[in-house]
């Protein structure tokens, strides 16, 4: 049997950046056939995954990227909106039940609730940072005419009074009836981006988010609660009820013509890359300019997520399933407060410190076969989300997330604070896990602002362990207990009252090896 020796494929030069953003079967055929019609179908599948990126974002990043691995921050001023959906959680638990019809059910409903909320944010002026689960974080910046608090509120009573077509949802598992927390504070924050070429990460630090968060905390259901800073800055333009003296509710007596109109059109996204010129030379250079456009934002994605989006970047679309996940929330308390304190020098110090936890962590994390989604905004601070499970299942993922935390708790017991006010910052660790089904699907606009996204009990549940957590401890449901007791040793700490739960919980507290 002879052999042909494969000639030079034309994309050898950039193939190794070509390794994560081509599907396996365009790879193969890029790589083997590197013919026009393969070159092409490459550089449409790069435009759309660069759509589809760019869609997975928020405006603050996209126009603002840094090179991936630097470390950057601005200090910026406005107004912050938190929300939470309420009522959510029993729909999830009862299309469960349904398989992949409630799956489906579920994500339409999401979607259309997700659409009309994000709509109503861009119009007014809004950009959205983040949403985790059910929860939205919009930042509305500061501008020449000093209304960006009037703008968030505007935005909050037209998204609440948009909510009325969700106070009673039927469905095939029955009827729901939803409800929105809306939270908005005023102030100034540090917004920074930080990570590896390989991951990197935009967060906000300093007081004013985790009071933008503690308002919508505190809040009332179907009713937007500002801060006193808030409504400061728009006193005498709504109608405002006290709620004691940090925060109060405003009073929609507005009309629709009092309301007005949306205060300005959303920005326009940065251009996408172009094939002008369909000679092999030509679709070669599109596709290296293809690749320079997506690495930056890759960089934001968790690879095992980015790799489900471009694995189904054709047809646009993750299918939602009903996984049984591990569920972790990591709270690195002190890091994201001593923003706060920290002198303009010490600033950069920081924030690198910060960065390389998040390194350590994220590496810790993937080399278990985890995903670290996202760093959470709470009202203690920040919270890294964490689970294992999806979109690749192991047989064993709960002892590897026992492991990863466990790993976690080393990773920050060794690593050097940096120095505020001449004195070493204190970082504590504190890991709140959980087990159990959850929702996952890529959620949000079906044509615009989505992210592959988590919801659920466990999540929940996760977040309330976090919260209960003491300096070092590591809780765990009793579940997820079960799973990985014969292979870590834990303590039972006995039933526990958590937020949110009819009943006590047992809580068991997972022990660092001897």
């Amino acid at each position: 049997m002879t052999f042909r020796k494969q000639s030079r494929s034309p994309l050898a030069a950039i193939e190794p950046r070509l390794r994560t953003l081509l599907p396996a079967d365009l790879y193969a055929a890029m790589w083997m056939t590197p013919d026009v019609a393969t070159l092409t179908n490459v550089f449409d599948h790069l435009r759309t995954l660069h759509r589809a990126l760019m869609n997975y974002l928020p405006r603050e990043v996209i126009e603002r990227l840094p090179t991936p691995g630097d470390v950057r921050f601005t200090w910026q001023e406005g107004a912050l909106m938190f929300t939470d959906l309420a009522g959510f959680t029993p729909l999830v638990e009862a299309g469960q039940a349904s398989g992949r019809v409630g799956a489906e059910t579920l994500l339409a409903l999401l979607n259309r609730y997700f659409a009309e909320m994000i709509a109503i944010i861009s119009k007014s002026g809004g950009n959205l940072l983040e949403f985790t689960g059910d929860a939205m974080l919009t930042q509305f910046p500061a501008n020449r005419r000093r209304n960006e608090t009037a703008q968030a509120i505007r935005a909050g009573l037209r998204m609440q009074r948009a909510m009325a077509q969700f106070a009673r949802v039927e469905t095939a598992q029955g009827v729901f009836t939803f409800g929105m927390r809306i939270g908005i504070h005023s102030g100034r924050f540090l917004s920074a981006a930080i990570g590896t070429p390989r991951r990197m990460e935009q967060v906000l630090l300093g007081s004013a988010v985790r009071q933008a968060k503690h308002v919508e905390t505190a809040g009332h259901v179907r009713r937007v609660c500002v801060s006193s800073a808030a409504h400061a800055q728009v006193d005498g333009q709504f109608s405002y009820e006290p709620l004691g003296s940090d925060f109060g509710l405003v009073i929609d007596d507005l009309t629709d013509d009092q309301l007005g109109e949306y205060e300005i059109a959303p920005s326009s996204r940065t251009a996408g890359p172009v094939l002008l010129d369909r000679s092999i030379g030509g679709i070669v250079r599109s596709i290296e300019h293809a690749v320079d456009l997506i690495e930056p934002l890759a960089s934001y994605v968790p690879m095992p997520i980015l790799n489900l989006v471009v694995e189904h970047a054709a047809r646009r679309r993750i299918a939602p399933e009903f996984p049984d996940l591990t569920v972790m929330f990591v709270k690195l308390a002190g890091l994201a407060e001593s923003v706060d304190l920290a002198a303009t020098d010490e600033i950069p110090g920081l924030l690198a410190s910060f960065s390389h936890l998040f390194a350590l962590i994220t590496a810790a994390v993937e080399a278990r076969g985890g995903v670290l989604k996202n760093i959470t905004h709470q009202n203690t601070g920040s919270d890294l989300l964490i689970f294992f499970g999806a979109p690749m299942a192991h047989p064993d993922d709960a002892r590897r997330a026992a492991a990863t935390a466990l790993a976690v708790h080393e990773i920050v017991r060794n690593h050097t604070p940096p120095r505020i006010d001449g004195i070493p910052a204190r970082i504590d660790c504190r890991i709140g896990m959980a087990y159990g089904p959850a929702f996952v699907a890529e959620i949000g606009e079906p044509n615009g602002r989505r992210e592959y996204n988590l919801l659920g009990d466990v999540v929940n549940t996760a977040a309330r362990l976090v919260s209960h957590a003491r300096t070092g401890q590591i809780l765990v449901t009793d579940p997820l207990n079960q799973l990985i007791g014969t292979n870590h040793n834990t303590r039972l700490l006995g039933p526990v009252a958590l937020k949110g739960k009819e009943m006590s919980q047992l809580v068991f507290e997972l022990l660092r090896p001897r």
